[in-house]
């Protein structure tokens, strides 16, 4: 149950009521894809750096361990040692990424697996029953990630196809969740508005999906190529027709930057791999912007990767430190750059949280953008 608690123009502060806890919002969901984050994090580490989501990838836990082998060993949430909710995406996003792998039919999406290349059958069904044996809080609607640009003719189609699959994602939902060996059984389900970058499709879906009174509303399809600007023009066109007292979530997004411009139009949840990437390469946020801590200008800094944060990284190490432990290619660097980037993403939305509870984010977005310099 989603509760509205305050909300200004269109920015909304809320709270999400799951059964694995409450998700204060707005969140950004911390990206596990196969059930860790990439760079050493531990779940434990997750609490640690203020976790409140996180979010794992229904295709690839398909193909290895097996959603079954998750099942018998009691759900994905007893499998990785986390307590709290668990998002999963439906696989449809793979349906956009492997797409010299795959064929889409009206039944579903054919997959050769990008491990060993045997073919694979997903569809809706297929989605919610793998994501049933995960066990997760919140499941994604199958859908098809649209590519940017398309033609008017396929996206009409396509998003057609979508509806009719987010309508049989319902009602398998519905069933699995009354079976006597479903590990949760008030597995909660979103639907997925697509459109591309037409506008009026994208409005015509929303209104179609919102009378379908799922548990929350995804925004898909964008951060695929298309400008900042058109991806703000599409969210400032869907968000007021979908449900006030229902989530909303933009799949895939992305830069503190772009966060801010959501958040001011509505969007409750994120999610997005930057943070963690950009840490395993040396890339890294601060208060005044990104940096690249590989710079030979690091090698003799004492400072923090940003004064003033409370991450494990900063607390105990130094720029110069980290820098040597990426060029001894040691794993270290990896995992204290992941942690801070991570860190930092979830101290924002905490910022951003007490900002709207305070009545100043117009404030506090501004300044934050001008400290950035257009780097974050």
């Amino acid at each position: 149950m989603y509760r509205l608690i305050k909300k200004y123009k269109s920015v909304r502060r809320g709270e999400f009521i799951t059964p694995h806890g409450t998700i204060q919002t707005p969140v950004f969901m911390n990206v596990g894809t196969l059930a860790a984050i990439k760079g050493a994090v531990s779940s434990m580490d997750l609490k640690d750096i203020g976790c409140q989501v996180e979010l794992s990838n229904t295709y690839h836990l398909h193909l290895r361990p097996g959603d079954k082998v998750v099942k018998n060993l009691g759900g994905l949430h007893k499998f990785m040692n986390w307590d709290r909710p668990i998002l999963t995406d439906s696989g449809g996003f793979q349906v956009f990424s492997l797409a010299k792998l795959r064929k889409i039919k009206e039944e579903g999406v054919y997959f050769n697996s990008h491990i060993d290349g045997r073919r694979i059958f997903m569809g809706p069904e297929e989605s919610m029953q793998i994501q049933s044996n995960l066990a997760s809080t919140i499941a994604m609607a199958f859908d098809e990630c649209i590519p940017n640009p398309s033609t008017r003719e396929y996206v009409i189609n396509s998003v057609a196809r979508t509806t009719r699959w987010l309508e049989r994602c319902k009602v398998e939902m519905d069933r699995l969740n009354t079976l006597p060996d479903t590990i949760n059984k008030k597995q909660m389900l979103f639907g997925i508005n697509q459109g591309g970058t037409y506008e009026d499709i994208r409005i015509d879906h929303a209104k179609t999906i919102a009378k379908m009174d799922l548990d929350g509303y995804a925004i898909g399809g964008l951060a695929v190529g298309e400008t900042h600007e058109e991806m703000y023009r599409i969210i400032d066109a869907v968000v007021p027709h979908l449900p006030d007292n229902k989530p909303i979530y933009l799949m895939g997004v992305g830069l503190p930057s772009n966060i801010l411009e959501a958040v001011e139009r509505g969007v409750d949840f994120f999610d997005c791999v930057l943070p963690a990437r950009n840490g395993r390469h040396g890339h890294v946020f601060t208060a005044s912007g990104k940096i690249n801590i590989m710079n030979a200008k690091f090698e003799q800094d004492s400072r923090p990767i940003d004064e003033g944060c409370q991450c494990p990284a900063c607390q105990h190490y130094t720029r110069a430190y980290i820098r040597h432990l990426f060029k001894a290619k040691e794993m270290l660097a990896m995992r204290l750059c992941v942690l801070h980037n991570l860190y930092f993403y979830n101290k924002l939305m905490l910022d951003i949280r007490d900002a709207i509870d305070g009545d100043y984010f117009e404030d506090f977005k501004a300044k934050k953008l001008h400290d950035w310099g257009g780097t974050s």
